[in-house]
């Protein structure tokens, strides 16, 4: 059997198929998987599996599937599934759930995402660890006897999702969906059927191999063919969606991306204005603006690690109605805590449709800070660099929540590592683009050039 440890990651499982990954290997991660269901959740006898477009889907979903039923728990596959879909499914029905997917990752690889009942995330050190360890040492064989069913879960996710707004509020918009042959191409038609906005998507056929472009749309790249259409058509907004639909980006009326950061503003100033005085989580490489409009909008900011098991842990032990990570991830306490990109784009749809201004306009007061961007860098040593780093910094406040993170007068930054590459990835942000990139200069050079 392929070497389960090049495939677990810290959050999910993926790898290139079948190099790294094929349905034997799937079929020990099912089995294994059902045994820690049974472990940490000895009452539940069904779990739920799902899976996007890529052409080894099918297979793997089987193969798992054989795996689970053999360890005697029973299976609702409900077919082709967006991640967030997935983690509806496990909050709506309360029952552990995987998708298979390999998110924004080219067409050669798969993986799968795991929750447990109620959406609750599951990391590499809170029982991923256990798969990869039981499925190495042998999977017991099972007692058998689980059953398979099938359920159509896609109406009443698009049902959920549309919850999140008032549906009778909402003027005529313009907007188009780049979904990347991705699985937005079957979700965000079944949520806009509800609301009076006119859609067109780009590239809606679900098609595992991405024939037009990566469905990454962190990548500026991938963008070009939106913000043409945006401008061709006079729309008032263009969204971006990765391939498991979970992630969203805009595009502003003038095809000018937003940040995620920006975004997580935008949604933050909307949740707090329904729920004042509200806990809103945010990740340390947010811009400052998003601390800041929390405070400015009567909100609590609660600032986390990077990473949706960490986010979700903190939103659920803070009761926060939401929170947001520069990546493009946007998480929702009536979401079951889970993260959904399509929820926070109907969010800010809202707000569009509840002003005459255009979202540029919505977005300027937001504009304050200069930022990098993520920039990474290959190293021999990331722990040598990063505290070389914070030596020369040693006087400016500093903290080690998540890698370094250094606050000076005019400008901060992050300084992480990569958990599977010798890469470090830096964010810094500045009150102009001048000392921002004064900034980035004056910290990579402390990379290869120790300096008192």
């Amino acid at each position: 059997m392929l070497d389960p440890a090049a495939i677990f990651k810290a959050y999910d499982v993926r790898g290139l198929v079948p190099e790294q990954f094929d349905a034997q290997l799937s079929q020990a991660i099912g089995g294994a998987w059902a045994r820690l269901v049974q472990q940490k959740e000895p009452d539940t006898t069904t779990v739920i599996v799902g899976r996007d477009m890529r052409p080894s889907g099918p297979e793997m979903v089987a193969a798992f599937t054989d795996g689970v039923t053999a360890q005697g728990l029973n299976v609702i596959d409900i077919g082709l599934c967006s991640t967030d879909m997935m983690y509806f499914a496990s909050g709506h029905l309360n029952l552990p759930g995987t998708v298979f997917t390999a998110s924004h990752n080219p067409a050669g690889y798969n993986g799968i995402k795991f929750c447990l009942s109620a959406a609750r995330p599951v990391a590499l050190d809170t029982g991923l660890d256990q798969v990869r360890d039981q499925i190495k040492a042998g999977v017991p064989v099972g007692p058998g006897g689980g059953e398979v069913t099938h359920q159509d879960l896609l109406a009443a996710f698009a049902d959920h999702v549309c919850s999140f707004v008032d549906l009778p509020s909402l003027r005529p918009l313009k907007v188009v969906a780049d979904t990347a042959n991705g699985m937005g191409g079957l979700v965000v038609p079944a949520v806009f059927a509800h609301l009076p906005f006119e859609l067109e998507v780009l590239y809606p056929e679900l098609d595992g191999t991405f024939p037009n472009h990566p469905a990454d749309p962190i990548q500026p790249e991938n963008l070009v063919a939106l913000q043409q259409r945006v401008l061709e058509t006079g729309a008032d907004v263009g969204l971006a969606f990765d391939g498991d639909a979970d992630r969203v980006f805009l595009i502003d009326e003038k095809a000018q991306p937003i940040s995620g950061s920006l975004t997580t503003a935008l949604v933050a100033q909307n949740m707090l204005s329904q729920e004042p005085a509200a806990a809103i989580v945010h990740n340390l490489i947010c811009s400052k603006v998003v601390p800041e409009v929390i405070a400015q909008g009567g909100g609590r900011a609660v600032r986390t690690r990077v990473g949706h098991s960490y986010i979700k842990a903190i939103m659920a032990e803070e009761n926060a109605i939401f929170g947001g990570e520069h990546s493009g991830h946007y998480y929702f306490r009536d979401n079951f805590f889970a993260d959904s990109g399509i929820i926070a784009a109907l969010i800010i749809l809202q707000q569009l449709a509840h002003t005459d201004q255009p979202l540029s306009a919505l977005v300027a007061p937001f504009e304050r800070y200069a930022a990098s961007g993520e920039i990474n860098t290959q190293v021999e040593n990331t722990t040598e660099v990063i505290d070389r780093v914070a030596a020369h910094y040693a006087d400016h406040p500093q903290d080690r929540m998540d890698g370094l993170t250094v606050q000076l007068a005019d400008w901060w930054f992050n300084l992480r590592p990569s958990n599977t590459e010798p890469l470090l990835r830096l964010n810094l942000e500045a009150n102009t683009p001048a000392l921002c990139q004064q900034g980035i200069d004056e910290v990579r050079q402390l990379f290869t050039n120790p300096q008192p």
